[in-house]
């Protein structure tokens, strides 16, 4: 699938102030600073899409954008920022949470990891929450281009691991870099086939 037109189509800390077309939804959430607003401009050809930051945190609301007119990109507030208060970071969750939980139209979450790394404890437990409320999910690890094709392999396998000493069976994994346009075709064909058995 290409990404013909992408526009922004509304900001919202509540589902009942969404947009009011009512179209599938892609979502994608991290941790702060996993380049998840460089990963939307990448794969929707626009460098100013989303607005990204060295400043983590800086997406505070859930902000959609209209793809194709046919469906939403859903790009969501991090989760597990550090450097914020505590009555800060409940809103946030509350923001977050009020969409996984009651966005009718979400067909799909999109959990971005940096692959770099082991996953971390607060990707864990925001996972298994995803599983404890049975919210579909994959798993998208960023920053490809900062490892070597062998050393990701062998990251990433790892994290695969951690997550079947957890769970019996792996979701969609997808590894990504937006430097070098890396795993852009697998997430938008994925995206596209599950809107093609939508409409079946």
């Amino acid at each position: 699938m290409k990404i013909s037109e992408a526009k922004f189509a509304g900001s919202s800390t509540r589902v009942s102030e969404k947009p009011k077309q009512k179209l599938p939804e892609f979502a994608f959430i991290g941790r702060s600073n996993v380049g998840k607003s460089s990963l939307i401009n990448m794969l929707c050809g626009n460098s100013k899409l989303a607005m990204t930051s060295s400043q983590p945190g800086k997406t505070r609301l859930v902000n959609h954008f209209l793809i194709n007119n046919e469906w939403y990109l859903v790009d969501l507030p991090g989760y597990g920022y550090a450097k914020m208060s505590a009555t800060d970071k409940k809103k946030l969750e509350d923001v977050i949470r009020n969409y996984l939980n009651f966005s009718e139209e979400m067909v799909l979450l999109f959990v971005l990891i940096d692959c770099r790394h082991d996953i971390m404890k607060t990707d864990m437990d925001f996972l298994d929450e995803l599983g404890t409320s049975d919210i579909p999910f994959s798993i998208i690890f960023t920053k490809g281009d900062k490892l070597g094709p062998v050393a990701r392999a062998r990251q990433i396998e790892r994290n695969k691991q951690i997550l079947l000493d957890r769970w019996e069976e792996l979701p969609p994994i997808f590894e990504s870099s937006s430097e070098t346009g890396l795993g852009k075709e697998e997430v938008l064909n994925y995206i596209g086939e599950i809107l093609k058995t939508l409409k079946n």
